[in-house]
């Protein structure tokens, strides 16, 4: 996949025309108040280019997971627009009423409507709900790379009936970033992958195993490759389920000269609480009611040795729970490796996210990425649909 075939915001003419831009905005918001803007950081650039060239901009995205057809104070958009008002210098009403009343939309030179998964249809494209979409406006804007792997009304349906479609500069940065790291990387290529689930990074880690030189793995998921390995893991999170899948991945790395190494000591608790006693243990000496929150001193400057080796790293997931401080160690000593390493450096996801703001280490990435999901699927090697769409209806 590659962004040569992708229609841009540069080659059209905006100019008093109406541009629906589909926004990743789906931002952590805590009473009342927008607690991380990174997402709609990177927006600012798409907007402001839209608007300096005349454009009318109508901004859309989603925030959490609502039920559709019913509205949720909590899920409202209120607090997202406000910020992004702040940020604009100008009043960025937000409408409500948008798929019942057409004429509901202001007429400035910016709106948002609110949360689309309010919406019946959303989720399932429904064509009706993309239709109405497709007739707010002259132009839509896929910004919001995301959502791009899947197909929902506001990231697919509404491209096919729009009377122009094409993607927006983030979806380009994102595409042209990752085909870097997919097509010619420099290697070593090390993959860090975190978190706490192998289901849903079980494909990537079977991919990446193709292409990498050194794949880490933390998180909860190294806590599943530590039962796989035969080591007594407490009460730590991990998937039972997945043990014999992650032995399997394990022998394999091992037969393509890659093998993937476990922790050689732990950051333990007794409780999954930001107050629980950090001790820090051999992984042979982890007790039964113990829970793994973090790979010790000793792992994470050996993960951190094998990263200023690396030419190439891609990051998505921390190594343990960086949100609280007794345990973050481990996620932050790699982040700071990462920073340094002088390699060409791709980091993506919400938790990664978090924890690049966290440790202040953004500015020495080579390129952050808003997106999760899209981000590992496209690594994996799938197709997007939201992409896909874009190409077909410019072809």
């Amino acid at each position: 996949m590659n962004s040569e075939r992708l229609k841009s915001i540069d080659d059209l003419e905006v100019k008093n025309k109406k541009v629906l831009v589909r926004v990743d905005f789906n931002v952590p918001v805590k009473n009342g108040k927008v607690t991380d803007d990174t997402r709609i950081r990177a927006s600012l650039p798409t907007i402001q280019q839209l608007l300096a060239a005349g454009a009318q901009v109508l901004l859309m995205t989603h925030l959490g997971r609502p039920e559709e057809g019913v509205y949720e104070e909590k899920y409202s958009l209120a607090p997202v627009a406000a910020r992004l008002a702040e940020m604009l210098r100008e009043d960025v009403p937000l409408v409500r009423s948008w798929r019942r009343d057409k004429t509901a939309l202001p007429s400035g030179r910016i709106v948002m409507l609110e949360n689309v998964r309010f919406e019946i249809g959303e989720t399932d494209n429904a064509d009706d709900l993309a239709r109405h979409l497709a007739s707010l406006c002259d132009i839509y804007v896929n910004d919001a790379f995301a959502t791009a792997h899947r197909a929902q009304a506001s990231t697919h349906g509404v491209a096919k009936f729009a009377p122009q479609s094409c993607a927006g500069p983030l979806i380009i940065q994102e595409i042209t970033a990752l085909t870097r790291v997919l097509a010619s990387p420099k290697r070593p290529l090390v993959a860090v992958v975190g978190g706490s689930k192998v289901s849903t990074k079980l494909t990537i880690l079977e991919s990446l195993l193709t292409v990498v030189d050194q794949l880490i793995v933390g998180g909860g998921i190294a806590n599943t490759f530590l039962a796989a390995a035969g080591y007594a893991i407490g009460q730590s999170l991990h998937e039972p389920d997945l043990v014999d899948v992650a032995r399997q991945l394990m022998d394999k790395a091992r037969t393509q000269g890659k093998a993937i190494p476990l922790p050689t000591d732990v950051v333990c608790g007794k409780t999954f609480t930001e107050t629980a006693v950090a001790t820090i243990k051999p992984i042979a000496a982890i007790a039964a009611d113990d829970m793994v929150m973090d790979v010790g001193p000793d792992t994470a400057r050996a993960y951190a040795q094998l990263l200023t080796k690396a030419k190439t790293i891609v990051w998505n997931g921390p190594l343990g729970v960086f949100e609280f401080e007794s345990f973050s160690q481990g996620t932050r000593i790699m982040a700071e490796a990462i920073a340094n390493s002088g390699a060409f450096s791709i980091a993506g996801g919400g938790d990664t996210l978090a924890a690049i703001s966290k440790f202040g280490i953004g500015a020495k990435l080579s390129y952050i990425s808003t997106a999760g999901g899209a981000f590992l699927e496209f690594l994996e090697g799938r197709e997007l649909p939201a992409i896909s769409i874009l190409k077909l209806k410019n072809t």
